[in-house]
Protein backbone atom coordinates (compact mmCIF):
# COMPACT_ATOMS: atom_id res chain seq x y z
CA UNK A 1 0.00 0.00 0.00
CA UNK A 2 1.69 3.39 -1.11
CA UNK A 3 2.23 5.80 2.12
CA UNK A 4 -0.16 8.99 2.14
CA UNK A 5 1.30 12.24 2.10
CA UNK A 6 2.47 14.19 5.41
CA UNK A 7 0.83 16.97 6.73
CA UNK A 8 3.22 19.30 4.28
CA UNK A 9 1.90 16.88 1.24
CA UNK A 10 5.20 15.09 1.02
CA UNK A 11 5.04 11.80 0.96
CA UNK A 12 7.50 10.41 3.73
CA UNK A 13 10.84 8.37 2.38
CA UNK A 14 10.51 4.66 3.60
CA UNK A 15 12.59 4.13 6.70
CA UNK A 16 15.23 1.25 6.09
CA UNK A 17 14.62 -2.04 8.31
CA UNK A 18 17.09 -2.59 10.94
CA UNK A 19 20.33 -4.33 10.70
CA UNK A 20 20.52 -7.57 11.71
CA UNK A 21 23.43 -10.00 12.61
CA UNK A 22 23.89 -13.53 13.47
CA UNK A 23 23.64 -14.57 16.95
CA UNK A 24 24.03 -17.79 17.34
CA UNK A 25 21.17 -19.34 15.50
CA UNK A 26 19.29 -16.43 15.32
CA UNK A 27 19.27 -12.51 12.94
CA UNK A 28 19.10 -9.62 15.65
CA UNK A 29 18.97 -6.42 15.84
CA UNK A 30 23.13 -5.00 15.55
CA UNK A 31 22.22 -2.42 18.15
CA UNK A 32 21.28 -5.83 20.57
CA UNK A 33 24.73 -7.95 20.24
CA UNK A 34 26.73 -6.65 21.85
CA UNK A 35 24.97 -6.87 25.25
CA UNK A 36 23.84 -10.60 24.71
CA UNK A 37 27.14 -11.25 23.72
CA UNK A 38 28.62 -9.81 27.09
CA UNK A 39 25.54 -11.45 29.06
CA UNK A 40 27.24 -14.54 27.54
CA UNK A 41 30.82 -14.60 28.91
CA UNK A 42 29.36 -13.07 32.17
CA UNK A 43 27.73 -16.34 32.56
CA UNK A 44 30.90 -18.56 31.31
CA UNK A 45 33.56 -16.24 32.80
CA UNK A 46 34.18 -18.51 35.91
CA UNK A 47 34.64 -21.44 33.84
CA UNK A 48 35.86 -19.96 30.72
CA UNK A 49 39.57 -21.43 30.40
CA UNK A 50 38.22 -25.35 32.06
CA UNK A 51 35.30 -25.35 29.12
CA UNK A 52 38.21 -24.21 26.72
CA UNK A 53 40.23 -27.54 27.79
CA UNK A 54 36.85 -29.45 27.49
CA UNK A 55 35.70 -28.18 24.65
CA UNK A 56 39.21 -28.52 22.35
CA UNK A 57 40.37 -31.78 24.45
CA UNK A 58 42.93 -29.32 25.68
CA UNK A 59 44.25 -28.84 21.84
CA UNK A 60 43.20 -24.79 22.36
CA UNK A 61 46.43 -24.88 24.25
CA UNK A 62 48.70 -26.02 21.23
CA UNK A 63 46.58 -23.04 18.93
CA UNK A 64 47.50 -20.75 21.29
CA UNK A 65 50.97 -21.04 21.52
CA UNK A 66 51.57 -21.77 18.09
CA UNK A 67 49.69 -18.51 17.27
CA UNK A 68 52.15 -17.05 20.00
CA UNK A 69 55.08 -19.04 18.18
CA UNK A 70 54.26 -17.41 15.35
CA UNK A 71 53.94 -14.18 16.17
CA UNK A 72 57.62 -13.90 17.73
CA UNK A 73 56.89 -11.18 20.57
CA UNK A 74 59.94 -9.31 21.67
CA UNK A 75 60.34 -7.74 25.22
CA UNK A 76 60.17 -3.80 24.04
CA UNK A 77 56.87 -4.44 21.87
CA UNK A 78 53.63 -3.10 22.71
CA UNK A 79 50.96 -5.66 22.37
CA UNK A 80 47.29 -5.40 22.28
CA UNK A 81 45.64 -8.82 23.33
CA UNK A 82 42.03 -7.85 21.92
CA UNK A 83 38.93 -9.84 23.52
CA UNK A 84 41.31 -10.94 25.74
CA UNK A 85 39.39 -11.06 29.20
CA UNK A 86 41.11 -14.10 31.06
CA UNK A 87 44.65 -13.06 29.94
CA UNK A 88 45.54 -16.36 28.76
CA UNK A 89 47.29 -15.24 25.58
CA UNK A 90 48.80 -11.97 27.46
CA UNK A 91 50.20 -14.30 29.86
CA UNK A 92 52.13 -16.46 27.03
CA UNK A 93 52.99 -13.57 24.98
CA UNK A 94 54.57 -11.95 27.87
CA UNK A 95 56.28 -15.47 29.01
CA UNK A 96 57.46 -15.74 25.60
CA UNK A 97 58.89 -12.42 25.44
CA UNK A 98 61.23 -13.22 28.70
CA UNK A 99 59.04 -12.37 31.45
CA UNK A 100 57.90 -9.15 33.60
CA UNK A 101 61.57 -8.15 34.52
CA UNK A 102 62.47 -8.08 30.64
CA UNK A 103 59.56 -7.01 29.75
CA UNK A 104 59.78 -4.08 31.98
CA UNK A 105 63.41 -3.42 31.53
CA UNK A 106 63.08 -2.88 27.33
CA UNK A 107 59.89 -0.99 27.63
CA UNK A 108 57.12 -2.88 25.68
CA UNK A 109 53.87 -5.20 27.79
CA UNK A 110 50.66 -6.91 26.49
CA UNK A 111 47.34 -4.59 27.14
CA UNK A 112 44.16 -7.08 27.67
CA UNK A 113 41.04 -5.26 26.35
CA UNK A 114 37.49 -6.49 27.02
CA UNK A 115 34.32 -5.27 27.07
CA UNK A 116 33.32 -7.65 29.64
CA UNK A 117 34.39 -6.82 33.59
CA UNK A 118 33.46 -10.58 34.79
CA UNK A 119 36.05 -11.74 32.19
CA UNK A 120 38.94 -9.03 33.05
CA UNK A 121 38.33 -10.23 36.93
CA UNK A 122 39.26 -13.10 36.24
CA UNK A 123 41.94 -12.34 34.00
CA UNK A 124 43.40 -10.13 37.13
CA UNK A 125 43.54 -13.00 39.26
CA UNK A 126 45.24 -14.60 37.20
CA UNK A 127 47.70 -12.40 36.20
CA UNK A 128 48.48 -11.53 39.86
CA UNK A 129 49.20 -15.29 40.55
CA UNK A 130 51.24 -15.67 37.54
CA UNK A 131 53.71 -12.69 38.75
CA UNK A 132 53.43 -10.76 35.40
CA UNK A 133 51.71 -7.83 36.99
CA UNK A 134 54.03 -5.27 35.92
CA UNK A 135 54.23 -6.93 31.88
CA UNK A 136 50.08 -6.96 31.42
CA UNK A 137 47.74 -4.49 31.79
CA UNK A 138 44.08 -4.37 31.85
CA UNK A 139 41.49 -1.97 29.72
CA UNK A 140 37.78 -1.99 28.94
CA UNK A 141 37.38 -1.25 25.85
CA UNK A 142 35.15 -2.25 22.74
CA UNK A 143 36.92 -4.27 19.43
CA UNK A 144 35.19 -1.75 17.20
CA UNK A 145 36.37 1.45 19.05
CA UNK A 146 39.73 0.90 21.27
CA UNK A 147 40.81 3.03 23.56
CA UNK A 148 44.28 3.24 22.35
CA UNK A 149 46.00 5.99 19.97
CA UNK A 150 46.49 5.63 16.27
CA UNK A 151 49.88 3.79 15.58
CA UNK A 152 50.90 3.30 19.35
CA UNK A 153 51.06 -0.33 19.03
CA UNK A 154 53.72 -2.90 17.65
CA UNK A 155 51.17 -6.05 17.26
CA UNK A 156 47.36 -6.65 17.57
CA UNK A 157 46.21 -9.95 18.51
CA UNK A 158 42.64 -11.66 18.64
CA UNK A 159 42.25 -14.61 19.81
CA UNK A 160 39.18 -16.75 19.64
CA UNK A 161 37.57 -13.02 20.09
CA UNK A 162 36.40 -11.89 16.37
CA UNK A 163 33.45 -13.80 15.72
CA UNK A 164 31.54 -12.28 18.61
CA UNK A 165 32.22 -8.49 17.55
CA UNK A 166 29.37 -7.22 16.10
CA UNK A 167 31.05 -5.91 13.04
CA UNK A 168 34.27 -7.75 12.18
CA UNK A 169 35.20 -5.74 9.23
CA UNK A 170 35.22 -2.24 11.63
CA UNK A 171 36.65 -3.89 14.36
CA UNK A 172 39.42 -5.16 11.57
CA UNK A 173 39.82 -1.30 10.81
CA UNK A 174 40.41 -0.26 14.16
CA UNK A 175 43.32 -3.00 14.01
CA UNK A 176 44.75 -1.14 11.17
CA UNK A 177 44.23 2.19 12.90
CA UNK A 178 46.12 1.46 16.29
CA UNK A 179 48.98 -0.25 14.71
CA UNK A 180 52.00 1.42 14.02
CA UNK A 181 53.71 1.06 10.27
CA UNK A 182 55.09 -1.87 10.20
CA UNK A 183 52.73 -3.54 13.04
CA UNK A 184 51.43 -7.24 12.90
CA UNK A 185 48.25 -8.35 13.22
CA UNK A 186 47.44 -11.78 14.49
CA UNK A 187 43.90 -13.48 14.82
CA UNK A 188 43.36 -17.27 16.01
CA UNK A 189 40.02 -18.15 15.44
CA UNK A 190 37.60 -21.72 14.87
CA UNK A 191 37.26 -21.67 10.69
CA UNK A 192 36.20 -24.49 8.30
CA UNK A 193 37.74 -28.23 8.52
CA UNK A 194 39.83 -28.82 5.37
CA UNK A 195 39.46 -32.34 5.89
CA UNK A 196 36.37 -34.08 4.55
CA UNK A 197 35.52 -37.11 6.78
CA UNK A 198 36.60 -34.25 9.69
CA UNK A 199 33.97 -31.79 8.38
CA UNK A 200 30.41 -33.17 9.91
CA UNK A 201 31.93 -34.76 12.94
CA UNK A 202 33.32 -31.42 13.71
CA UNK A 203 30.20 -30.09 13.01
CA UNK A 204 28.03 -32.35 15.40
CA UNK A 205 30.60 -32.59 18.20
CA UNK A 206 29.74 -28.39 18.23
CA UNK A 207 26.04 -28.51 17.59
CA UNK A 208 25.96 -31.70 20.24
CA UNK A 209 28.19 -32.06 22.44
CA UNK A 210 29.70 -28.51 23.16
CA UNK A 211 25.90 -27.40 24.93
CA UNK A 212 25.64 -30.65 26.65
CA UNK A 213 29.41 -29.79 28.19
CA UNK A 214 28.24 -26.53 29.17
CA UNK A 215 24.78 -27.36 31.16
CA UNK A 216 27.16 -30.18 32.64
CA UNK A 217 30.15 -28.14 33.79
CA UNK A 218 29.02 -24.37 33.54
CA UNK A 219 25.30 -25.24 34.11
CA UNK A 220 25.01 -23.46 30.91
CA UNK A 221 23.98 -24.65 27.88
CA UNK A 222 22.07 -22.01 26.04
CA UNK A 223 25.49 -20.15 26.25
CA UNK A 224 27.85 -22.89 24.53
CA UNK A 225 24.99 -23.02 21.96
CA UNK A 226 25.73 -19.75 21.00
CA UNK A 227 29.10 -19.75 20.69
CA UNK A 228 28.61 -23.57 18.77
CA UNK A 229 26.54 -21.80 16.25
CA UNK A 230 29.00 -18.62 16.16
CA UNK A 231 31.79 -20.89 14.98
CA UNK A 232 29.49 -22.28 12.38
CA UNK A 233 28.36 -19.06 11.03
CA UNK A 234 31.58 -16.91 10.70
CA UNK A 235 33.93 -16.46 7.98
CA UNK A 236 36.08 -19.51 6.79
CA UNK A 237 39.81 -19.23 5.93
CA UNK A 238 39.04 -17.22 2.41
CA UNK A 239 36.50 -15.34 3.69
CA UNK A 240 38.10 -13.94 6.59
CA UNK A 241 41.75 -13.76 4.39
CA UNK A 242 39.88 -11.50 1.81
CA UNK A 243 38.18 -9.01 5.08
CA UNK A 244 42.06 -8.78 6.32
CA UNK A 245 43.10 -7.51 3.33
CA UNK A 246 40.38 -5.22 2.84
CA UNK A 247 41.23 -3.51 6.16
CA UNK A 248 44.44 -2.58 4.09
CA UNK A 249 46.91 -5.07 5.83
CA UNK A 250 49.36 -6.57 3.33
CA UNK A 251 51.35 -10.33 3.29
CA UNK A 252 48.40 -11.78 4.72
CA UNK A 253 48.97 -15.21 5.41
CA UNK A 254 47.20 -18.24 6.79
CA UNK A 255 47.82 -21.47 8.86
CA UNK A 256 45.58 -23.81 9.18
CA UNK A 257 45.43 -25.92 12.60
CA UNK A 258 44.02 -29.29 13.36
CA UNK A 259 42.91 -29.84 9.53
CA UNK A 260 41.12 -26.71 9.52
CA UNK A 261 39.11 -26.73 12.79
CA UNK A 262 41.19 -23.64 14.05
CA UNK A 263 43.21 -21.15 11.54
CA UNK A 264 45.87 -18.09 12.12
CA UNK A 265 45.38 -15.34 10.04
CA UNK A 266 48.09 -12.82 10.34
CA UNK A 267 49.16 -9.52 7.93
CA UNK A 268 51.43 -6.08 8.35
CA UNK A 269 50.36 -2.37 8.47
CA UNK A 270 52.73 -1.81 5.69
Amino acid sequence: MDKAPDHTGQTPPDTPPPETVPFGSENIPAAEKSARVGAVFESVAARYDLMNDLMSLGTHRVWKASAVDWLMPRPDQRILDVAGGTGDMAMRMARRAGGAEAVVQAGGGVTVIDRSAPMMTVGRGRVTEAGLNAAIGFAAGDGEALPIAKGSADAYVIAFGLRNITHPDTALAEAYRVLKPGGRFLCLEFSRPRWPLLKPLFERYAREVLPRLGKAVANDAESYHYLAESIRRFADQERLAAMVEAAGFGQVRVRNLAGGIAAIHTGWRL
